[in-house]
């Protein structure tokens, strides 16, 4: 539906909308902050309420273990006394940290604090003098007046701070209720504008179905002549990347042939001169004949690596020895070099000579793969005939990866993609997160080309 229209056909809709939709967040927010900043207010004075009461209750059990222990001279009533010290400290140290910003009634916890202080030093006093033997002074201690006249004054402050807990209670309560029905007046009011906007909207909507079909059937044409397009440039593309495989084999072809034909006589014939010269020289000029030597090596590892360069650009064997040869050569050769092992399990099949060749380049480009990424204990190579059909397995136990995932660089199995799909196959990867990679294709049988 296009948004331009409505705007256009309503000058109020849209902004009233907008309005309204603004209006609640705002409110709504509003609302949300006092009433969490009230809900957190009344769970502070709660428990200030009942660091309070802790308080309170703290000195009277700390008397009564000092009063037990004094009558039944067990230390056992001490452990009480000691527990109500412990609590009665973290409930001063709460108690001050909440009043720290209330002058007024930081005074009063401060007088608390003070009589508490002292009613405890009294406590320990009379212990101490109970434990000196001195029973007569310990029990005048405890049957003072000024004993009583001290848990009554504590209680009284207590008391004191406790209303003045329930006094903003209640006022927490009061801005809560307010909070809240201030926001039930104007979720009712934005209800009903909102409710107006949609009737406002709905009046509209009758007038762009037209509009909105029309729209739909322009963008279905569009689609349409997109995806004919796509299909006539992807089969282009298709083409192209065949007809480009295609010319790159033929090039690594000429100049393996190139290499093989000029390089390789050029190096043999350095190496047959340097071999007659050697032979001339025999007996005399021992500092030419160890250059002779050294020359004679470097001509011999230069033959090596150009014969490495040209099976790696055009592998003869696989026209002298056949597929199932070449791809033994080929993963006897990464087996020794990473000291990887591999099991091949490889049957003749009928292709021909295209055919093998992507067969072998698909082989190479998997171990390859395997090489730089997999960290692969043990590789398994397949290559079987059924049916009509032939299929090519590469399989290892390595780390794998997450095939939903689109990888950083994905041209190698791109490109084996397009060489099997080349020759009418297709391609399929399976692999799993720490469970290693397979790589299968399977293609139709077809017979060698026929001779030129």
């Amino acid at each position: 539906m296009d948004l331009v229209s409505i705007v256009r056909r309503s000058l109020f809709v849209f902004p009233l909308a907008v309005a309204a939709a603004i209006a609640m967040v705002v409110i709504n927010e509003g609302a949300y902050w006092r009433s969490a900043q009230a809900l957190n207010d009344l769970v502070a004075i709660g428990e200030a309420r009942g660091d309070i009461l802790r308080l309170q209750q703290g000195v009277l059990a700390a008397e009564a273990g000092q009063r037990g222990y004094l009558l039944t001279d067990r230390r056992e009533y001490l452990a009480p006394y000691d527990e109500a010290l412990q609590e009665i400290e973290e409930s001063f140290e709460r108690l001050n940290r909440y009043y720290a910003a209330n002058a007024e009634a930081n005074e009063v916890l401060g007088r608390m604090h003070r009589l508490t202080d002292a009613k405890l030093l009294e406590l320990a006093v009379a212990i101490r003098l109970y434990d000196e033997g001195k029973s007569a002074a310990s029990t005048d201690i405890v049957l003072s007046a000024l004993n009583k006249k001290q848990m009554e004054v504590i209680r009284g402050l207590g008391n004191e701070l406790l209303d003045a807990q329930a006094l903003q209670a209640d006022g927490g309560r009061d801005t809560l209720h307010s909070t809240l029905q201030g926001r039930r007046i104007g979720m009712a009011l934005l209800t009903a504008i909102s409710l107006l906007a949609l009737f406002l909207y709905l009046r509209r909507t009758d007038e762009l179905k037209l509009q909105e079909q029309h729209l739909k059937n322009t963008v279905q044409a569009e689609r349409d002549r997109l995806e004919i397009e796509v299909t006539q440039r992807t089969a282009q593309l298709t083409e192209l990347t065949r007809h480009l495989q295609t010319a790159r084999e033929d090039e690594r072809n000429r100049l393996a042939r190139n290499l093989h034909d000029e390089l390789g006589a050029l190096l043999t014939s350095a190496k047959l001169d340097a071999a007659r010269i050697k032979s001339r020289l025999a007996g005399t000029a021992p500092e030419a004949q160890e250059r002779l030597a050294h020359l004679v090596q470097t001509l011999n590892q230069s033959i090596a690596l150009g014969r490495s360069i040209i099976e790696d650009l055009r592998p003869s064997t696989l026209g002298n020895l056949g597929l199932v040869a070449t791809l033994e050569i080929l993963t006897r050769e990464f087996a020794e070099q990473s000291n990887t092992p591999v099991e091949c399990t490889l049957s003749p099949v009928v292709l021909d000579a295209n055919a093998e060749l992507m067969v072998y380049r698909l082989v190479q480009e998997a171990i390859t793969n395997i090489s730089k990424y997999a960290r692969a204990r043990h590789v398994w190579v397949d290559l079987a005939a059924h049916d009509g059909q032939v299929s090519v397995s590469v399989r290892d136990d390595g780390v794998g990866f997450n095939t939903a995932t689109p990888a950083r660089s994905a041209f190698g199995l791109l490109g084996m993609r397009f060489r099997v799909e080349a020759e009418g196959g297709k391609l399929l990867v399976l692999s799993t997160p720490g469970q290693g990679t397979q790589v299968l294709a399977s293609l139709p049988e077809s017979g060698p080309n026929p001779p030129g």
